[in-house]
């Protein structure tokens, strides 16, 4: 159900006026229109978004339409701030918005408010479902949880532990996907012989949060029958192992994440972190900017589905653990040896071989 009761900005006249004339376009080298396209990121307690999003969907963008401008803002967790964002990036004229919702339920209200002004919207790795989003592109979030999980129950396993306590820091309550990887990873779980001793949704994803909450946790429980953690990403995974260290646990017990980080695959070298899901974020900033001039251009977007009959394009997500560092960041330029190995991980890097 749409949420019709949504709050919409009310652009300033000027805004308007602006509007009004950024039909003058100019033109570049090829006489192909340079077009301005809005980027919009939720948060930044995810070091993805300014690391990798962002230029690689600038450089997409140069690459497609040469001469284009990108204003790009980053809500910093506040939707508030995101609704003054979006505010004035239209009184610019963009031709399209690309946006990543800081709460995805007041998304749908800026999805509306673009649209009035006559502005497509690419739903960015959360989904807004709104029916007037132009395009969707993100991963397969439920995979997402089931590769965190699957790969957390697949080492205990191995390791000959088959039964024991795990907490669960899940990610922000107001980022649809987090409820996805949830979703994934307790069908993994739930099937286990594991126990959930305690869950926790994590606001804004922050580190600091997730550190605080394992800790009171850690007074609680067993400390002892703690066999593993579920962590929602690299952000949370961070302050989970701060707990984990600063409590005296040793070592570590396995622990999961997701984005990639250089710090999470730094950890992963060094054995506190024994997971995370790399996600092509290079493939998903060109797949949005290829979308994204689709539709300044008139043109519909290329799809391999839809959802809530949305457009979309799902991306496949990996694993990463120590075993396939160099065939996943490192092969695809990510990151390089040098920059994982920093001199304390020198003799761990030998030992996975990473040069």
């Amino acid at each position: 159900m749409k949420h019709k009761n949504m709050r919409l900005i009310t652009l300033s006249l000027g805004a308007v006026a602006a509007l009004v004339l950024s039909g003058c376009s100019a033109t570049n080298d090829s006489g192909d229109e340079a077009l301005t396209i809005a980027f919009l990121m939720p948060e930044s307690n995810t070091t993805r978004y300014e690391a990798f999003d962002k230029p690689l969907f600038e450089a997409a963008i140069e690459e497609l339409a040469p001469g284009s401008k990108v204003l790009y803002s980053n809500a910093n967790g506040d939707p508030t701030l995101q609704q003054s964002q979006l505010e004035s990036v239209l009184a610019q004229g963009p031709d399209v918005v690309v946006l990543n919702a800081a709460d995805s339920v007041q998304g749908e209200g800026l999805v509306d408010t673009a649209n009035s002004a006559g502005v497509p919207v690419i739903s960015y790795d959360r989904l807004i479902d709104n029916e007037n989003v132009g395009y969707y592109v993100s991963f397969d979030n439920p995979q997402v949880g089931v590769l965190q999980a699957q790969t957390l129950v697949d080492h205990l396993t191995e390791q000959g532990v088959t039964a024991g306590d795990l907490l669960m820091v899940n990610g922000a309550p107001t980022d649809p996907n987090a409820a996805q990887y949830k979703e994934g990873a307790h069908k993994v779980i739930d099937g286990t012989d594991f126990t959930i001793v305690g869950e926790f949704d994590t606001p804004n994803w922050a580190a600091a949060d997730a550190q605080q909450w394992v800790e009171g946790q850690l007074g609680t429980i067993d400390r002892d029958s703690l066999i593993g953690v579920y962590a929602g990403n690299d952000s949370t995974a961070s302050g989970v192992v701060a707990a984990l260290i600063g409590a005296g646990i040793s070592p570590v017990p396995p622990v999961t994440g997701q984005d990639a980080e250089l710090e999470a695959v730094q950890r992963i070298v060094a054995g506190t972190q024994y997971m995370t899901v790399y996600k092509s974020i290079k493939q998903q900033a060109t797949d949005a900017a290829e979308a994204a001039v689709a539709l300044a251009r008139g043109d519909k977007p290329k799809s391999s589905s839809e959802t809530n009959g949305i457009p979309t394009t799902l991306l496949t997500p990996v694993a990463l653990t120590a075993e396939n560092i160099s065939d996943t960041v490192i092969a695809d330029g990510v990151y390089t040896a040098e920059e994982i190995c920093t001199a304390e991980l020198t003799s761990a890097c030998a030992e996975l071989a990473l040069k």
